[in-house]
């Protein structure tokens, strides 16, 4: 995949986010002071974020690893809105209602550097001592795991008492 498309993609997670921390906002303003509802959105709309990037941005298994580091993709965008929001709101006196939404606007591209980075980083396994990290012989290896070589072998069958024949 493209960075070009991975960056659409990205557009379209941070359309889907944006509603989804907007939405949470909103309905936390009413309760809240405006920065405390700009904080509680912004993590829970994290969350959903993460899952939306990992599978349908980068197409990649979400780690719990990547969970963690998650956040900081978001390190950039939270000091960049948090900021925005409060410059735009208690300097600039605009609407509490639309400063996230410019603020936003303006962290999207530090947020996309930094999520490809975390996101296609691959997973540190640790190896095994009694391996070498070849793959037995019979399979090979790819990208992220090791697949037997080959055509599918047929169905496994036995008689009753006896091991398998092909090992299935």
């Amino acid at each position: 995949m493209t960075v070009r498309v991975q960056l659409f993609r990205f557009a379209l997670v941070g359309v889907v986010n944006t509603g989804t921390y907007y939405g949470c906002y909103l309905a936390l303003l009413s309760r809240l002071p405006y920065v405390v509802s700009h904080v509680v959105a912004f993590l829970l709309s994290m969350v959903g974020s993460f899952f939306l990037t990992s599978r349908f941005t980068y197409r990649t298994r979400p780690t719990w690893r990547k969970f963690l580091l998650f956040p900081l993709t978001n390190a950039a965008n939270f000091v960049i809105t948090t900021s925005g929001v409060y410059l735009l709101v208690d300097v600039l006196r605009l609407g509490s209602r639309y400063a996230p939404l410019i603020a936003a606007a303006a962290a999207v591209p530090f947020t996309f550097v930094v999520s490809r980075t975390i996101m296609l980083r691959p997973d540190r396994h640790t190896p095994d001592p009694d391996r070498s990290g070849r793959p037995e012989p019979g399979q090979e290896k790819r990208a992220d795991r090791v697949v037997a070589a080959g055509p599918p072998g047929p169905p496994c069958v036995s008689s009753p008492g006896e091991p398998a024949a092909n090992g299935r």
